[in-house]
């Protein structure tokens, strides 16, 4: 088995629609994906049913942008997620349409700047899925006001840059707690600067997974990562974070897990459903 848990379409910013990411993916021999959309569930569906078609394992999952007091930014990944959840969908709706806000007014500050990017263009670019930075940095490459997306972010969209908006609120802890109210497994997304009392913080808040494997993480930082998540009894996983931005450098699969975690995965969220299940009888026969 080969398994990438951290895969984008364009239900949020990626470039390939969730059928064309299945078949890409079957195409370089993977075996398991997640969808992990940023703050949207919208393409799992289809990518359940391709992968059926096609014989590829899809575990449903999300991205959740989350912000600490410091405006730091935290992503938290939910694996294995009920996306059907009524709850689930009304937080990420709302997480959505404060994203929309967010690019709306980063858009107005770009063009503050002298630089001739339409709102109606970024807006193009997301097509059905969420709209967000990318879009508006592939829109600045576009009309060769930048080289590349990555200077996109570190002259204009990034953090502490001149169109930057910070991110619509939403805590780790209560994404960490939303997913697993879902039944989903609470995984710290590409977390390589993340700090020890942070991490502690974090796993007595619900915690249970570290994605140690990802393109942002050298190798002295994956040791480092593999060492905490074995430290406090985490959950590893892993994945290339692919969105199929034009100079990414990496297909689906780059970075992948081998079997044995994506069963320890899986019998996580086993147990949690089990627990689950016998609170709720609990509850029934008082």
């Amino acid at each position: 088995m080969v398994a990438d848990l951290h895969l984008h379409t364009t239900a949020s910013d990626g470039t390939l629609d969730p059928e064309e990411l299945v078949v890409r993916a079957v195409a370089l021999g993977l075996t398991t994906i997640a969808i992990t959309d940023h703050d949207t569930a919208k393409g799992i569906s289809r990518a359940l049913r391709a992968g059926r078609r096609f014989g590829l394992h899809v575990i449903p999952g999300v991205e959740m942008s989350t912000v600490l007091e410091d405006e730091e930014e935290l992503h938290i990944l939910g694996l294995f997620i009920d996306y059907q959840d009524p709850t689930l969908k009304r937080v990420l709706s709302a997480l959505r349409q404060a994203r929309w806000r967010r690019m709306q007014e980063m858009t107005r500050r770009v063009m503050k700047l002298g630089l001739q990017v339409s709102w109606s263009r970024v807006r193009e670019l997301a097509g059905r899925g969420a709209v967000g930075r990318p879009h508006l940095a592939r829109a600045l490459l576009e009309k060769g006001y930048v080289s590349s997306v990555g200077e996109a972010f570190s002259r204009y969209i990034g953090k502490g840059c001149p169109a930057y908006v910070p991110r619509p609120r939403l805590r780790p802890e209560e994404a960490i707690k939303l997913i697993r109210q879902v039944q989903g497994i609470p995984i710290l997304a590409h977390p390589g600067w993340i700090a020890r009392e942070r991490l502690r913080k974090l796993v007595a808040e619900g915690l249970m997974g570290l994605e140690v494997f990802h393109p942002r993480h050298n190798l002295p930082t994956t040791r480092r990562l593999y060492r905490l998540a074995r430290g406090w009894s985490l959950l590893l996983t892993g994945g290339s974070d692919f969105h199929g931005l034009p100079g990414e450098g990496w297909e689906p699969g780059a970075f992948t897990i081998p079997e044995e975690y994506v069963s320890a995965l899986l019998e996580a969220r086993l147990s949690l459903m089990n627990r689950e299940t016998d609170r709720a009888d609990r509850k029934k026969w008082r």
